[in-house]
């Protein structure tokens, strides 16, 4: 299938759902992208199922084949973390950089490997072809948040800035780590060199810190030097691009590289605030970045829907269903709760501890990362492994996507009534003791 009838078949499904989806469903948008998208495509495999029609197959076949991984990894992924760090409130992020540290690093390393220990017990009982690392490898995966899913989700849903903050900071770093740390636990499947977790983890941060600040430091000069405000969106693009493509020719983190492009551009942009709103008044920078966010999000949530068509069931389907919703919670769980013990009193929204831990775990939302990593693994794993690792993660997305974003503003609001509550009573209890 051609690049661009897929294209057509994707923008025609992104305006078909969402038209309906405005007139008769009014779920949050991106939800419905990938909910529609995911019953579109049960239907396709149905018919062709049951109805021997070649040319539903051939065009099954189609979808299903387009390089996913190729697509998010070498191709969109830098501009989308580059928009959604473009919008980071730098304010609430000094704020909250504790908390968004421990969570990006420790939560995700220490998810990975309870999740992993978690399944290795699964796969003993049921007798799953799974030894620990693999299954350490299948945390990796499924533990990072997403960040397309979080700015695209749980910014539209009425959570306080200072808690989206600290989720979406959190979702737009933490991608960082977990490509290290799969990374690294790949190596000891495939026996390479990447042997030291510490080594390469510095590597693969500092180096991508250093290349995204001097690149985006040089190519900022240039800005400055005009005063179209068409040449400030195509420096962006060169920026994030440029440094993107060096940090994985250096084999450091393209995905930290692009998350640090866009706080930069934001803070630098922000420095010379009054003289970007003369040059560019109709304000075309903000707005095409806006416009990419917003298409290319579109068409990741319909894209990770439409690849169902290509999903090979597992035999273990009936284990790894429950197992990889079960034990995504726990292990999230596990990870925030000791990044929760780290930081301390000042907890981000004057939570406490269980409430804390509860928003952070049920906002955790998965998607087109996890399902790219899992995909790459079909290089080196065994195939009836390679369809477990497709299979949770797909449940992992749906799941997460569905489910807790479609539920997560009640569990907000809830979490707000039971804060309120109890912060009143603490009011109270010092009142009675002052008297």
């Amino acid at each position: 299938m051609s690049i661009l009838l897929f294209l057509i078949i994707i923008l025609a499904l992104i305006v078909v759902i969402g038209i309906l989806n405005e007139k008769y469903f009014h779920l949050q948008s991106d939800i419905s992208l990938i909910m529609f998208s995911l019953v579109i495509s049960a239907a396709l495999l149905l018919i062709s199922k049951f109805a021997n029609i070649e040319a539903l197959d051939a065009f099954v076949e189609g979808l299903g084949s387009f390089g996913f991984e190729k697509y998010l990894m070498d191709g969109v992924l830098c501009f989308m973390l580059f928009s959604g760090a473009g919008k980071v409130n730098m304010k609430k992020f000094r704020q909250n950089v504790r908390a968004i540290s421990l969570l990006a690093l420790l939560t995700t390393m220490i998810s990975s490997v309870v999740y992993g220990a978690l399944f290795y017990l699964v796969g003993l009982i049921f007798n799953l072809p799974l030894d620990f690392v693999t299954c350490v490898l299948l945390g990796c995966v499924v533990s990072p948040t997403d960040p397309i899913a979080a700015t695209g989700i749980l910014n539209k849903i009425g959570l306080s800035k200072n808690v989206c903050s600290v989720i979406e900071n959190e979702s737009l770093f933490n991608d960082g780590t977990g490509v290290t740390l799969f990374i690294f636990v790949r190596g000891l499947i495939v026996h390479s060199n990447d042997s030291n977790f510490f080594v390469l983890m510095g590597r693969e941060i500092l180096g991508a810190v250093a290349v995204a600040l001097v690149v985006s430091f040089l190519l900022f000069r240039l800005m400055k030097a005009t005063r179209d405000p068409i040449k400030y969106i195509l420096i962006s693009l060169l920026d994030v691009s440029l440094v993107y493509i060096i940090c994985e020719h250096l084999g450091f983190s393209g995905v930290i590289a692009s998350v640090v492009c866009g706080m930069y551009y934001s803070y630098a942009m922000g420095k010379m605030e009054r003289r970007v709103a003369v040059v560019d008044q109709r304000q075309l920078y903000k707005d095409f970045w806006d416009i990419v966010e917003s298409l290319l999000n579109s068409i990741l949530f319909v894209m990770i829907g439409l690849l169902l068509l290509n999903i090979e069931v597992s035999k273990y389907v009936w284990i790894v269903i429950p197992a990889a919703i079960i034990l995504n919670f726990l292990a999230r769980a596990s990870g925030v709760s000791i990044s929760c013990l780290l930081t301390g009193k000042n907890i981000p929204g004057n939570y406490n501890a269980p409430e804390y831990v509860t928003l952070m775990t049920w906002s955790a939302l998965k998607g087109g990362l996890s399902l790219a990593l899992a995909i790459g693994t079909g290089e080196f794993l065994p195939k009836e492994v390679y369809d477990i690792f497709i299979n949770v993660t797909y449940v992992t997305i749906f799941f997460t996507v569905l489910v807790q974003g479609l539920t997560v503003k009640k569990v907000y609001f809830s979490l707000e009534k039971h804060k309120t509550a109890r912060m009143l009573k603490v009011r109270k209890n010092d009142q009675r003791r002052k008297a």
